[in-house]
């Protein structure tokens, strides 16, 4: 095995273990790569210093997208939140578990436009006003399960799906993975909703006097717009120029700054956001760094195998990883990481986030008991997929556009 995976192994190992330590484990984890990578093998752009920044010169556009995406669709899920939307839509769920079920679809549709971590985090706030503040840890990993499964076939809802939209992978590419995503969240529905409703029945009183902010909607849609007309407009206008300037983030700050009049930016909520974004950032780093022609070849059983190591690694590497290997089934792919995620609190970033929420849930044993119906979900959802679509690998999009570039410098 090469020490790159070694490294990243104990890296990913680390950020399991030292919750509280992510960003600082991450960082030397970067920092032993590059300066094994600088003095021993040297980087695949080249040796040493120049090597290194040649690297850098390849990536940061990922990178930059990366970071205006994960800053700016923090202050978009505040907005949606102080919209007061969430506290409105309760008032037409049904009274008895068929409330809890159409709870967790809420926070699967919501997912689909918003980040998964946000829509993790209004179910649970929902989950506790609805349920006076017992939830069943079986109902909280449902809506983890959920706002994952709504992320996994948009290319705005969650990170993972967000990379391979940025690398070049097109949102229809993705767009599949709803076939498995619906398949799971009706059996972690099901199963959650009637766990939720023995232990604590819903309870809806709270949510008369609520009144929408129809503004805060406006600046919501305003930057979803910018983020995915300008992805559209230069992949099909200037696809050329993709790779050169990160245009999908830039066009979501511009959005924030031309809506600063209409509502005032949580712009309090930055330094926090900015330091987990670091976190991610040092592991997508960290994961282009890897000898990736060493990895398994891509095939649905690897991928299938993927949904299990992201429940415990951060499933943002192992994207990182399976983009710049190539020649994956995209959409199963995204399914795979992001809804495997959920099997354990810790796998996934909406898992964390629920667990700040409820500090019960960091049991890991009680989330495992008592959140089982995840683990069967996730089988029968990949089970549907492969039966139904099968398996249809995307060619190695990087490969292919540096190929490209290669014969329009020739000619």
């Amino acid at each position: 095995m090469p020490v790159e995976f070694m490294l990243f192994g104990l890296t990913l190992l680390g950020v399991a273990t030292l919750h509280r330590h992510t960003l600082a484990v991450s960082a030397s984890g970067l920092l032993s790569i590059v300066l094994y990578q600088w003095l021993f093998t040297g980087f695949k752009t080249g040796a040493g210093l120049q090597g290194f920044l040649s690297h850098l010169n390849h990536e940061w556009v990922l990178l930059a997208n990366l970071l205006c995406l994960l800053t700016g669709f923090a202050l978009l899920a505040r907005h949606f939140e102080k919209s007061q939307m969430p506290e409105v839509l309760p008032k037409y769920l049904p009274d008895d578990w068929k409330g809890g079920f159409m709870l967790l679809v809420l926070v699967f549709v919501l997912s689909s436009f918003l980040d998964n971590i946000a829509a993790a985090l209004i179910g649970g706030a929902m989950a506790h006003q609805l349920f006076k503040g017992k939830v069943h840890i079986g109902y909280l990993a449902g809506i983890v399960a959920a706002s994952n499964a709504g992320g996994a076939g948009s290319v705005v809802g969650d990170t993972t799906t967000t990379m391979m939209w940025i690398a070049g992978i097109a949102p229809s590419q993705v767009l599949h993975a709803y076939v498995a995503a619906i398949a799971a969240l009706c059996v972690v529905g099901w199963v959650a909703a009637k766990q939720q409703h023995a232990y604590s029945p819903i309870i809806k009183d709270a949510t008369a006097t609520a009144h929408i902010d129809w503004k805060r909607l406006m600046i919501v849609a305003c930057m979803l717009l910018a983020a995915l007309g300008t992805n559209f407009f230069i992949n099909l206008q200037m696809p050329e120029q993709a790779d050169l300037f990160p245009w999908i983030g830039t066009a979501l700050w511009v959005a924030i700054l031309l809506t600063t009049q209409i509502r005032r930016h949580d712009w309090e909520i930055l330094p926090e956001t900015f330091k987990g974004s670091l976190f991610l950032l040092c592991l997508v780093m960290c994961a282009s760094l890897m000898p990736v022609e060493k990895l398994p070849v891509a095939t649905w059983t690897s991928t299938f195998a993927m949904g299990f190591v992201s429940a415990f690694f951060d499933n943002i590497p192992l994207t990182a990883l399976a983009i710049k290997q190539g020649g994956y089934d995209w959409g199963m792919l995204a399914y795979a990481v992001g809804f495997g995620g959920s099997m354990l609190w810790f796998g996934s970033s909406a898992g964390v986030a629920i667990s700040n929420m409820y500090p019960e849930a960091r049991n890991t044993q009680a989330w495992l008991r008592q959140g089982w119906h995840v683990v069967v979900a996730y089988i029968i959802g990949f089970a549907v997929i492969l039966t139904i679509l099968g398996w249809h690998p995307a060619e190695p999009h990087r490969q292919v556009s540096s190929a490209m570039t290669q014969m329009q410098a020739a000619t």
